[in-house]
């Protein structure tokens, strides 16, 4: 594939160096549909990062579009903070139906913020209100956000760094297998709490991702997470799942901690629950747990109604009869995994691991850096993946749900070749 190079001159000069995605991906897109992007010049991406998992019905899904665009077109609201609209009814009831209800979960919805980082805030603050104390335990290599609660409780070290202040009352535990299973599970976490000279307060939650995506695709056992809920409910923690990532079907179930059979205090999502890539968040959690006082926890865009509008389409579309998306998912699932497979068996010496559920997996190799050639050739190549882990050592893909079995083979393929051409 020849790549012209763009114009990128009012991006370097205007933009601020904080900017990253567009350094690995050196070049101006112009349209997307589907698991294809193509930039100004034509030429055309396979899309295997999905907006981060964001776009987990892939780009322009034209049955959310047109929802969208009619909505748009009769002029319904736009901006509505938490007034109640017609489109916030219309979510709240499909989520009701469709999600909630089918899975027996008796969770109250807030609508916090519209990014995920504000989901974990909240969720963060709720957590501290109802149990009176301020320490949260979190995992080794875990991600929760940007902003500064959520970095207290985020483990990237570079990421904590930005900071620029101490980031305080969060304690990290081992995550699953943290310790290649030397150690018993939860031993530590157990000591700590048992033992008055242990120094660690005791905790109002514990948050934990179920497939820690920014941490390297890093994949809790049920029975871990079992025992975690177990743990939590001894020692009177709340348990927070953050299913932002991995929520909304990327996983098989529509809800990641589905398959351990619990049921957490707390639960985060945004991402992809609008379905088109608008912002929007939710923080759901049991209902003996709305202590708030009205207007606690606020924001100015929390009320984002065309994201209302795309969500609602997208469950009604997706998520009706939740198994035919749930079984479509497992299968490519176990299409990536062949494919990982065969790539292990041929590249023995250089795959440390691969590791994933549903249609997130992960690519590790013994020199930390290949992830990142291997990311920069696939680029090359017309595949669209980025890297994960503290070091950036693992090989992320993340493709739509909705992606074919014929494209989720072309990405694989591409992939295979981007890894022999970077020894």
């Amino acid at each position: 594939m020849t790549i012209i190079q763009p114009d990128l001159s009012v991006f370097e000069t205007l933009e601020s160096e904080v900017r990253s995605y567009c350094r690995s991906w050196p070049t101006v897109f112009d349209r997307a549909r589907g698991s294809r992007m193509f930039d100004e010049d034509g030429h055309e991406y396979l899309d295997f990062f999905a907006g981060a998992g964001s776009l987990n019905y892939g780009h322009n899904n034209p049955v959310l579009k047109r929802a969208l665009l009619d909505y748009l077109e009769r002029d319904g609201v736009t901006h509505g903070l938490d007034m109640s609209t017609t489109a916030k009814r219309a979510f709240l009831e499909a989520f009701q139906n469709l999600v909630l209800r089918p899975r027996d979960l008796p969770y109250k919805v807030m609508f916090p913020g519209p990014t995920g980082t504000n989901a974990v805030e909240s969720a963060l603050k709720l957590a501290r209100k109802v149990k009176g104390r301020e320490a949260i335990v979190s995992f080794t290599n875990a991600f929760h956000g940007m902003s500064l609660g959520s970095l207290a409780v985020t483990g990237n070290a570079f990421k904590r760094a930005g900071a620029g202040i101490p980031l305080v009352h969060g304690t990290p535990m081992p995550f699953d297998n943290y310790f290649d299973g030397q150690v018993p599970d939860f031993l530590w976490f157990e000591r700590l709490l048992e033992d008055q000279g242990s120094g660690l307060n005791q905790p109002a939650a514990v948050i934990v991702e179920t497939v820690q995506g920014e941490g390297g695709i890093n994949v809790a056992r049920p029975e871990w997470l079992r025992a975690l809920a177990d743990l939590c409910r001894r020692r009177d923690m709340l348990l927070i799942v953050d299913d932002i990532q991995m929520g909304c079907g990327r996983t098989g179930a529509f809800f990641s901690f589905e398959e351990a059979g619990i049921v957490p205090d707390i639960v985060t999502v945004s991402k992809s629950i609008s379905g088109y890539g608008l912002p929007m968040s939710l923080c759901l959690f049991k209902p003996e747990l709305d202590v708030w006082e009205p207007g606690e926890h606020n924001g100015t865009f929390r009320g984002n109604n065309p994201a209302f509008v795309t969500a609602a389409a997208a469950l009604e579309t997706y998520w009706s009869d939740g198994s035919v998306m749930e079984k479509q998912t497992r299968a490519r699932g176990e299409q990536i995994e062949q494919a990982l497979i065969s790539v292990t068996e041929e590249n023995l010496a250089d795959v440390k691991a691969y590791r994933g559920r549903g249609l997130v997996w992960g690519l590790e190799f013994h020199e930390k850096e290949r992830a990142g050639r291997v990311a920069q050739r696939a680029f090359e190549l017309g595949l669209l993946i980025e890297t994960s882990g503290p070091e950036s050592e693992v090989v992320k893909l993340l493709p739509a749900l909705t992606i074919t079995p014929d494209e989720l083979d072309e990405g694989l393929r591409t992939l295979a070749r981007a890894i022999r051409e970077t020894v």
